[in-house]
């Protein structure tokens, strides 16, 4: 996966545009509306979901397996304290956050892969913090696409494999995590308008007291 990440930055390096997701403007909104202070991005990439935080006054910390990535977010002003290394690896340090931030990132995981993400970020999160996560669904162009590897689980080409969520895997995966809200957000691909949206499922989840 190192490998994947790295080649991808090293080729394409802005590939996304500087323009933060839909979903990542929602979170702000709602991190905000909650004063969550201290967040953590895991798979902060270079930087263009963590701008939107920064620019409104939350502290933001990132995890990213690609030091290419670390790198472009460098260049590109994100001056925060991101973690070389994989989610899979975490934690890696011992803070508990307001909040978490995770965009496109879990369904890239496999089965064990995801259930320790999901627990690893829960237990990084503060009493009454909340995390959220955008993860592609079943409604997506690319569901059933490449190799099928298991249930809802395929490689859509060459070392990207996919995990697809509906409703009932949601709540199969993050029902003992606090899950309060599952909602649909369908994502503009901004710098390739003429690219058809995707629809991803938005999980809300806030850790109890």
């Amino acid at each position: 996966m190192t490998e994947f990440w790295e080649a991808t930055f090293i080729e394409n390096q802005i590939m996304w545009g500087f323009e933060p997701s839909d979903s990542a403007m929602l979170t702000k909104d709602f991190f905000i509306e909650k004063e969550a202070r201290d967040i953590l991005i895991p798979g902060i990439g270079y930087g263009r979901n963590a701008k939107i935080f920064i620019d409104n006054g939350i502290n933001v910390t990132g995890i990213e397996i690609s030091k290419t990535a670390i790198d472009l977010a460098r260049q590109n002003g994100i001056d925060i304290n991101i973690f070389n290394g994989s989610v899979a690896d975490m934690p890696f340090d011992n803070k508990l956050y307001d909040g978490i931030f995770s965009y496109a990132l879990i369904h890239l995981l496999s089965n064990s892969e995801r259930k320790k993400f999901i627990k690893d970020c829960y237990n990084q999160l503060k009493p009454n913090g909340y995390m959220i996560f955008t993860t592609i669904s079943k409604e997506a162009p690319m569901f059933g696409k490449g190799k099928q590897l298991g249930k809802d689980y395929f490689e859509i080409m060459e070392g990207v494999k996919m995990f697809f969520y509906d409703s009932d895997s949601v709540k199969e995966e993050f029902g003992k995590y606090g899950l309060v809200e599952v909602s649909e957000v369908v994502e503009p691909h901004k710098n390739m308008p003429n690219k058809p949206p995707f629809k991803f499922i938005m999980v809300k989840c806030q850790k109890e007291l």
